[in-house]
């Protein structure tokens, strides 16, 4: 037997594409049965009649079926927003509402596989929109997600290319506290130059930089098999459904990045993973020790060029110039920009012999005195006896 309920209920599912199988799974009773209510046109008459009392939520439905179209479907974060329009009532009010409405929701179920502890981090990148410094930017994201506690890390930045994918590595490595034994990516060129899916694969040579400096094993996805870093891919879709729910606009990347770190201490680690049924910072900490030591030197994720030193000693960076020592005129120096701006000269011999804060502005010049002190004493100026010359009145 189905009430007025189930029959509205089987109706709507109906109405928004859901399969007959389907709905009657999600109703518990047979297919026969959702067939002889999708015939009916008027639901079951009542016996007595009932009044309808208003609930807490009623106000707040169109709100959640707005964010819910727009494929936010985590109830912690929409009953943030309704909170703060207004609504009093509980949490499971909101999930008795949300629960039937999941069966439209694309399904994102894949076979996944646990790893031991310290053992697997999984890497990706996602990318979205978002207001920085009052102007609308497209931000990158990476994600790097531990395999077994299933605790991430967050790294924004403008660009998703090789240096800010090592950046994003390296503070990762950092923010655990150790390195797992197998870093998962997938073929991007910042980390695999091509993977003919026959199981040889041709690393990025920076890639393998990394990989050799803090002694992990590179491993990369299957072409067009993502779901092989599904616990990244997911942590992807949490960040922007959670974080970025919650922080609209920001004040610059590095304010981004900021908040971002606050998230995962104070809501990302202290999660309880639906998988695990624990949560998530205390997983971490029977992981934590199984993690390789970190090096006692970080990787320098630079950005690497050459430059050959002019008569003047002066290199061309980015349409500025930046002075260098005057004995390397004539000299091919290498240069390293770091992602915090700053500007390091190496000389043939690899030694440090500039560094510089890189200049905002175009066609500038950036001079340390030191460097030109040969080329000011080597300058004569010649003198000569007044007494040669005739005073005029």
């Amino acid at each position: 037997m189905t009430n007025r309920e189930d029959f509205y209920m089987i109706h709507q599912l109906r109405q928004e594409g859901c399969f007959l199988v389907d709905i009657a799974d999600k109703m518990n009773c047979s297919v026969k049965t959702v067939q002889r209510q999708l015939k009916r046109k008027h639901p079951p008459s009542l016996r007595k009649r009932t009044v309808h009392k208003p609930r807490k939520l009623d106000p707040f439905k169109p709100t959640v079926d707005g964010m819910l179209a727009n494929n936010i479907w985590n109830a912690m974060v929409i009953f943030d927003r309704i909170a703060s329009l207004g609504y009093t009532g509980k949490i499971s009010l909101l999930r008795e509402y949300i629960h039937p409405k999941r069966a439209l929701r694309p399904s994102l179920a894949t076979v996944r596989y646990e790893t031991d502890a310290g053992y697997q981090l999984q890497h990706d990148w996602g990318e979205l929109a978002v207001e920085v410094g009052g102007e609308l930017r497209k931000v990158y994201i990476s994600v790097n997600t531990l395999g077994y506690s299933r605790r991430f890390f967050v790294y924004a930045a403008y660009s998703n290319d090789a240096a800010h994918t090592y950046e994003s590595l390296v503070q990762s490595f950092n923010w655990f506290g150790g390195v797992p034994r197998e870093v998962v990516v997938d073929n991007q060129k910042a980390a695999v130059i091509n993977h003919p899916g026959n199981g040889k694969v041709k690393f990025n040579e920076g890639f393998l930089m990394l990989a050799h400096h803090y002694h992990f094993k590179p491993r990369a996805c299957r072409p067009f098999r993502p779901q092989t870093k599904g616990k990244t891919e997911r942590m992807v879709h949490y960040v922007k459904d959670n974080f970025f729910q919650r922080h609209t606009a920001f004040e610059s990347i590095a304010h981004l990045n900021q908040l971002l770190c606050e998230w995962l201490q104070q809501i990302a680690d202290q999660r309880i993973h639906g998988t695990v049924k624990e949560r998530v910072l205390d997983r971490f900490t029977r992981e934590q020790p199984c993690l390789s030591a970190l090096p006692t030197i970080e990787f320098d994720t630079s950005y690497r060029e050459f430059r050959r030193v002019p008569s003047d000693a002066y290199i061309d960076v980015r349409a500025n110039r930046y002075s260098v020592p005057a004995r390397l005129i004539g000299e091919t120096v290498s240069i390293r920009i770091g992602l915090d701006n700053t500007l390091r000269v190496y000389d043939p011999h690899d030694e440090l012999v500039a560094s510089h804060t890189l200049s905002t502005g175009r066609h500038e010049w950036v001079l340390e005195s030191t460097h030109h002190r040969a080329l000011y004493e080597a300058v004569k100026v010649e003198t000569r006896d007044l007494s040669h010359y005739v005073e005029v009145d």
